[in-house]
């Protein structure tokens, strides 16, 4: 029992000495070093366990724990408001049913967040009172769940967090026509086979390349750091599990093994703690102004 208080409380300091020692700038400064030895951690759909996904609360909650980036869903309503929410209808995360693209934005704010079968009290966010909330304390990965771009990449642009945001797409037609937009935007393709990661360098000289474990070898991280990029490796699933039954030395292995220095996971203050106590989060240096 002693043990398991301990282990909490310090889960609870260094969720609040990360806070205190990170701003945006010092993450961006960070991620953009394919060379740094910190590990970062990315938080899918938020703190998504404790607040419901893709939720303010969630992303606030992201930002107290000290992380580095967290994943969010976009979608655009049918007169062009983008928002957050990750599946194709809104029947599970919402009181509504049906394609929420082919509401209006007024129509969607009918609707209540559902969270683990339980409705809340809670709305559906705006991408912009997202990006808002983040600006300046953490990075944002945008996993476009829309081909409504135009709408989101405004956005980015309307609220200046385009130093902060990352677009994420597995179809790199879809990122092509972001880059379009802005050059200055930070694309991070997902790619399926060690073949397409030459494509994704060349079409997007991108800060950080999504990989799934079928490739996840030296070579391919070879091949993504020679470029200056970071690779981004799941740990969604099984080690995830691993990561809650307290697991940490072969699920670390795992991860990192191969050079992999993103990681996105559904449990991000265990993992924070994790990489701690083995030694992949040094401090951060202040980024100079």
């Amino acid at each position: 029992m002693a043990g398991h208080l301990i282990r909490i409380t310090a889960l609870f300091l260094f969720s609040f000495v990360g806070v205190a020692q990170q701003t945006a700038d010092d993450i961006r400064r960070v991620f953009l070093d394919a060379s740094s030895d910190r590990v970062l951690v990315a938080s899918h759909r938020a703190t998504h366990h404790r607040y419901p996904e893709n939720s303010l609360k969630a992303i606030e909650e992201a930002i107290r724990l000290g992380v580095d980036i967290v994943e969010i869903d976009v979608k655009v309503s049918k007169d062009g408001i983008p928002f957050l929410m990750h599946d194709r209808t809104m029947n599970r995360t919402t009181t509504g049913k049906g394609d929420p693209e082919e509401y209006t934005w007024e129509e969607l704010q009918q609707f209540y967040i559902v969270d683990k079968g339980r409705q809340t009290n809670l709305k559906i966010p705006t991408l912009e009172d997202a990006l808002n909330i983040a600006d300046g304390k953490i990075m944002v990965d945008l996993d476009m769940k829309t081909d409504r771009i135009e709408a989101v990449a405004a956005v980015v642009k309307k609220t200046e967090t385009s130093d902060y945001v990352m677009f994420f797409d597995s179809d790199f037609e879809v990122l092509l026509r972001l880059k379009a937009i802005s050059s200055e935007f930070m694309i991070m393709p997902r790619t399926h086979a060690v073949t397409e990661i030459d494509s994704a360098i060349a079409l997007f000289d991108p800060p950080a390349i999504h990989i799934d474990f079928s490739f996840y070898t030296k070579e391919s991280v070879a091949m993504i750091r020679s470029s200056h990029a970071r690779a981004w490796i799941n740990a969604l699933g099984d080690c995830d599990d691993d990561i809650r039954a307290g697991k940490t030395k072969r699920t670390l292995k795992k991860l990192l093994q191969n050079g992999a220095s993103i990681i996105q996971t559904d449990e991000p203050a265990l993992l924070l703690e994790f990489l701690r106590e083995h030694g992949y989060r040094p401090e951060y240096l202040r980024a100079k102004k």
